[in-house]
């Protein structure tokens, strides 16, 4: 992750946290703006963009459904991690004030994490595609009724001014974001605070889910988020994302993975990358 790239992609428009987080992993890099997860995902597949910057959870509003979904089908690896502390912020045009405005605009993540704040002040809340997205439109409508949710890049960008800073309900509110490539990290399996990402189906058995997760408890294999969603072949078939410590080299990570193969249909490693300094602090 420290090394130089020249341009990332990230889905929505300037000014969005995750062209945001991705300035602050490659400060001297280019963007390129996708409308869509499928298109940022197509973006790097086309060699447009070294890597993309993808947000897969939210402390407070939880895993971003569509990029959860789309990874394990987008052919590209993980390389990296970042956790981004997000500051909302209500942004309105020039001469507004907190009282002038009566409807925010905003990604229905945003508006969730300020859902308190918006009610108890009596705001409507309309949902936009995204953050960043509802900053413009809002420039463009230059309506002192009609504030955005969204970064103070986002206000830069657009020129908007900053009504109030830190407008979450909670100061804990940090998005997790994924550094996708299209080749996966050469890790040495001897480095320390290693991360293993992978999705697997089980196999139709009785606790087939319990017992291919065995493996991991028995060999001390620390599970760090575990997901299921519903696989693209229909409702009865699930599939899992998990996210564990260590590198599938190791000797304990080896035997659990083995041991996890005897009850699933399949299992495929979506990246192995070093973990966040951010979860230290955790």
């Amino acid at each position: 992750m420290n090394e130089a790239n020249s341009i990332f992609a990230f889905q929505g428009v300037n000014g969005a946290y995750s062209e945001l987080a991705g300035k602050k992993i490659y400060p001297e890099a280019n963007s390129i703006p996708c409308k869509t997860f499928e298109e940022l995902f197509e973006c790097v597949m086309k060699e447009k963009a070294n890597t993309a910057i993808v947000p897969i959870e939210n402390s407070r509003a939880g895993r971003v459904a569509d990029t959860q979904r789309l990874i394990p089908n987008s052919k590209l690896k993980i390389i990296g991690e970042f956790f981004l502390e997000i500051n909302h912020c209500l942004l309105a045009p020039k001469g507004s004030s907190f009282e002038t405005i009566e409807r925010v605009h905003s990604h229905e993540q945003a508006i969730t994490q300020c859902r308190n704040n918006l009610i108890n002040k009596g705001k409507e809340m309309i949902v936009a595609a995204d953050t960043a997205g509802a900053a413009k439109l809002v420039a463009e409508w230059n309506n002192k009724s009609d504030a955005a949710i969204a970064s103070k890049l986002a206000a830069k960008i657009y020129n908007l001014e900053v009504i109030r800073s830190n407008f979450q309900d909670s100061n804990n509110n940090v998005t997790r974001f994924l550094v996708m490539s299209k080749k996966m990290l050469d890790i040495v399996q001897t480095e320390q605070d290693v991360m293993t990402t992978l999705v697997f189906s089980v196999r139709s058995l009785p606790a087939a889910l319990y017992k291919s997760l065995g493996g991991f408890a028995s060999n001390g294999v620390n599970i760090t988020k575990l997901e299921s969603y519903v696989h693209p072949k229909g409702f009865d078939v699930a599939q899992f994302y998990i996210d564990f410590e260590g590198h599938p080299k190791t000797n304990s990570v080896k035997l659990a993975l083995e041991e996890m193969k005897f009850f699933c249909k399949e299992i495929n490693i979506l990246g192995v990358y070093k973990a966040s300094n951010f979860r230290k602090k955790s």
